[in-house]
């Protein structure tokens, strides 16, 4: 019987915070107290954003030099549908800006209502976000010169966290899985744990991958694996990091199950960290039967089974 294949919208979000260095963490550090500084280069231009190293003999740049926070449209693209994370949710131009007492032009969005309101040489002027963060969106957008859109706040005291940066990093997109990885995750559900054959040689993948990577023939016959196996390599985690479900230190291990030719990851628990090992044999704790549903997630983790430990002589290949 033909399934129709597992699809689900896949969102992963964090925040991305970097060190600046001097160059750049001075100019966003202006950003936040509204203000726009640029960098002398050696033929005299200054360049907004500022540049690290001269664009012409490749040496640091030191030279800081203020610029006004009105500008010149040089060239500019209507964008008629803004995307999410844009800088305006209403229809609006990019454009490329040179700032009074800058050299070279900076790209960002300028506010009108039409694309009849735009053109090159359009004089323009910063509007300032109303809660500065020290970043590039400090500057919320571009207004063209004596429009009216109210005043803005006054500039904030200076952060101690002038330098570093903090970036909302979103990736949305809509995953869909083989029919094979589709079927093995409809089997995680009835807790089963479904692998395919080759035909030619014979190993087990788990998860299915749909055809062997050895002979490139399709794998079509499907085998129920047991949820024991062993371990084969394995990482003992002793470092914290942001969004860490368990306290360390606790395993990362590849477990092969048991007819198997390939190891998939997962946690061992159960024991203490120390006492894991390459061949030692494990079996699959599985949450609630309530809690299944088309996830891996299924199985908690893995722990001891007391067996004796597998040769290695017997996995070696696996590894």
């Amino acid at each position: 019987m033909v399934s129709t294949p597992l699809s689900a919208p896949l969102d992963l979000a964090f925040d991305y915070t970097r060190s600046l260095g001097p160059v750049l963490g001075r100019f966003a550090a202006g950003l936040r107290e509204r203000r726009i500084e640029g960098v002398r280069g050696s033929d005299g231009r200054v360049h907004v954003p500022p540049v690290e190293y001269d664009p012409v003999t490749a040496a640091a740049l030191t030279e800081f030099v203020p610029v006004s926070d009105e500008g010149t449209v040089l060239t500019w693209s209507w964008i008629p549908e803004p995307l999410d994370g844009q800088p305006l949710t209403t229809p609006f131009a990019w454009a490329l800006v040179r700032l009074d007492g800058a050299d070279t032009a900076m790209l960002h969005a300028v506010h009108v209502n039409s694309p009849a309101e735009m053109r090159t040489g359009m004089r323009v002027r910063v509007r300032w976000a109303d809660e500065p963060a020290g970043h590039i969106r400090d500057i919320a957008y571009f207004l063209p010169v004596g429009a009216d859109d109210g005043p803005s706040p006054a500039p904030p005291p200076k952060s101690q966290q002038d330098g570093v940066m903090v970036t909302p990093i979103e990736l949305h997109y809509q995953h869909s899985a083989s029919p094979e990885e589709s079927r093995y995750l409809r089997g995680l559900a009835e807790g089963k744990l479904i692998g395919q054959r080759c035909p030619k040689c014979e190993k087990v993948y788990i998860p299915p991958r749909g055809a062997c990577p050895t002979d490139g023939v399709p794998t079509v016959d499907e085998v129920e694996l047991p949820d024991t196996g062993i371990v084969t390599t394995f990482c003992i985690v002793n470092v914290p990091f942001l969004g860490q479900r368990i306290k360390p230190p606790y395993v990362a291990a590849y477990i092969l199950l048991d007819g198997a030719d390939i190891a998939f990851l997962h946690l061992v628990l159960g024991c203490d960290a120390a006492d894991v090992r390459m061949g030692m044999r494990v079996k699959a704790n599985w949450k609630p039967r309530d809690e299944w549903w088309t996830s891996l997630e299924n199985i908690s983790h893995f722990e001891p089974t007391g067996e004796p430990d597998a040769p290695y002589e017997s996995f070696a290949h696996h590894l």
